[in-house]
């Protein structure tokens, strides 16, 4: 496919409905399917994907509503010229004969293309006067075709929309009829995706098990819901085994996963993200610093030595998916530099948040299993060091990791973080060799197409192309990009669903005051407290600095909504407070203190982009 090199978008919605007087439509307006194609005429693909509009057209009749806009491939000096000369047709039906010339005349187009539908418009035969006025009219309306791409998300042509969402499927007749006509597989997949490209989509689904788990615990159910976590599970091999209760799978063994993309995230911040430089790094881990420092001495401050003393972790951790989530459904309203800031500051919290546990809440340590864990770090140095990039070798060593970090004593789930560190990355691929490649074994392969006894792409071209695609993806890109999904829309519900069950109950108060004020003021005003003070003081030495987008109050309002705890702080909280009432009644404060967050943060940004617009205006 080809590449619109000056993407901008990321949407997956057309963003201009289809307009009778403004588009080129074939079929009727009531029809249930509209097919909306951007394209270039210079685009082979696009030439290639016309014979399968035909197709669909001839299958579907009067179902479907065809639309073709214009999106010339960069890069080609015909392909706005062409398409400007479609557009100066006088007429829908003079347009779409140009358009079908243009797309079938020739192999490739050419300017005897160009020149021949000009004649057949009778464009060479019109005064200067007359002439001018159809290209400037044909110019605009193409214009507004490249706009609209890009304001659709279009990356490359051809681009198809079905009833309004971009389509990223295959273009052959069953999957395309499949998705026009909507069949059930079609329908699921879609409405997956869709749910799943909405930013705030992972912080609702966390919130909803959490939800449902507070439900669950406080009705009739609420005793066998607690024992079913306290089930046990294990495997036995002869004489011996290895069990746990289902609730210390969750937290011990799925949440490795999410340890998991979190070193990948910040691996990747940190080579090639918004960490890489040491400029752009100082602001959010100044601030992620001191977002982490406050919350911990307020805690101390506030709770003397004790039993509770060791909770002071609980109000350190910031929850990324709420905190993202909530910051894009403000959308314009919060800059594009204060998403970045916000979520580069949470990266570096996850760091700290690892740190803490495994240096402070981690069991009994047993030197055998962590000098074999040590080990198996070797192992995956070594494996990194040689350039093994499939990632079977990594995922077995990383088992057996878990299960040594696990009866060393250290919380198992820093296996996780530890595997990340060595997935390894590569150098950037050579996109043009490898595009050169992969189209002289489609073409080779093309040349044997309806020959007896041929069904498809010989094993070796597979091969081949599958190669192709493993190189254009990094080990540890791939890996991210699988995981993460899974990580947030299975393993973190899960975890919430696990642990977010607490009584409502006065009684869990009772001589808890403290405990419940020390978190809730270490998460609701440590944090943003933290980050204003420590960015002040790294800009104020010149080791940071501010990016004129944002302004201090929006600042602090990131700070607020850093305040929003929950999964690590639970996490932590499980850990710092063995007593089934204790760890109540902290669950209890989490869940206060990232609502408090929740509401000042966004009242913050809020009154502080309007504030902003009405001093503009």
């Amino acid at each position: 496919m080809t590449e619109a090199s000056d993407f901008a978008a990321t949407g997956v919605r057309l963003d201009r409905p289809v307009d009778d007087d403004l588009d080129h439509i074939l079929g009727p307006a009531h029809a249930p399917i509209t097919l909306v194609e951007y394209g270039s005429y210079a685009c082979p693909h696009c030439r290639a994907a016309n014979e399968r509009i035909t197709e669909v057209r001839n299958q579907l009749g009067e179902r479907l509503r065809y639309v073709f806009r214009h999106r010339p491939l960069i890069g080609s000096d015909i392909a706005r010229p062409a398409a400007e000369l479609a557009e100066s047709a006088a007429s829908h039906a003079q347009f779409w004969d140009a358009h079908v010339t243009l797309m079938t005349r020739s192999p490739a187009l050419t300017e005897e293309d160009l020149q021949a539908v000009a004649d057949t418009l009778g464009l060479t035969r019109m005064d200067a006067d007359r002439a001018h006025a159809v290209a400037e009219r044909a110019r605009q309306r193409v214009a507004r075709d490249i706009d609209s791409a890009q304001a659709s998300g279009v990356r490359y042509t051809p681009t198809f929309f079905i009833n309004g969402r971009r389509y990223d499927g295959p273009w052959d007749e069953s999957s395309f009829t499949d998705a026009m006509l909507g069949s059930l597989g079609h329908r699921v997949r879609t409405a997956a995706l869709s749910f799943a490209s909405w930013a705030p989509s992972a912080g609702i689904l966390l919130l909803l098990a959490s939800i449902l788990a507070m439900v669950l615990t406080n009705s009739r159910m609420g005793a066998a819901f607690e024992a079913f976590w306290h089930t046990g599970f294990g495997f036995a091999f002869g004489e011996t085994g290895f069990r746990m209760s289902l609730l210390h799978w969750v937290n011990d063994a799925l949440l490795t996963i999410f340890f998991l993309v979190v070193g990948l995230e910040i691996k990747r911040e940190f080579t090639v993200g918004h960490l890489a430089s040491r400029r752009a790094a100082a602001l959010p881990i100044a601030a992620a610093i001191g977002g982490m420092a406050a919350p911990a001495l307020i805690y101390l401050a506030l709770i003397p030595a004790g039993p509770w003393s060791l909770g002071w972790g609980v109000p350190m951790a910031t929850d990324t998916a709420f905190a993202v989530a909530l910051v894009a459904m403000l959308g314009a309203r919060v800059p594009v530099e204060l998403r970045i800031f916000l979520t580069a500051a949470a990266i570096v919290d996850d760091i700290g948040a690892i740190l803490v546990v495994a240096v402070f809440y981690s069991g009994d340590l047993h030197v055998g299993y962590l000098a074999a864990a040590a080990a198996l770090t070797g192992v995956l140095a070594l494996l990194n060091r040689a350039g093994i990039y499939r990632v079977l070798p990594y995922m077995l060593t990383g088992v057996a990791l878990w299960a040594c970090v696990h009866a060393g004593g250290l919380h198992a789930t820093l296996a996780g973080v530890i595997l990340a560190a060595f997935i390894p990355t590569r150098p950037p691929p050579d996109f043009t060799t490898l595009a050169m490649q992969a189209e002289a074994i489609l073409t080779t392969e093309a040349r044997h197409r309806g020959e007896q006894f041929r069904r498809g792409p010989s094993a070796p071209a597979l091969e081949a192309l599958d190669a192709i695609h493993d190189r254009l993806e990094s080990p540890a890109d791939r890996m991210l990009r699988n995981a993460a999904p899974r990580s947030s829309y299975l393993v973190l519900p899960i975890f919430a669903l696990a642990n977010a069950g607490v009584p409502i109950s006065t009684d869990v108060f009772s001589q808890h005051g403290m405990l419940v004020f020390a978190i809730v003021a270490g998460l609701s005003v440590g944090k943003p407290l933290g980050f204003i003070l420590a960015s002040a003081l790294a800009v104020r030495i010149g080791l940071a600095h501010k990016p004129d987008a944002y302004s201090w109050r929006q600042l602090a309002g990131a700070g607020t909504l850093a305040g929003i705890g929950f999964t690590m702080s639970l996490f932590i909280a499980g850990q710092a407070f063995p007593l089934a009432g204790d760890f109540a009644v902290a669950k209890i404060a989490v869940f206060a203190a990232s609502v408090l967050s929740s509401v000042l943060g966004v009242a913050m940004l809020w009154r502080t982009q309007a504030r902003k617009t009405a001093q503009a205006a």
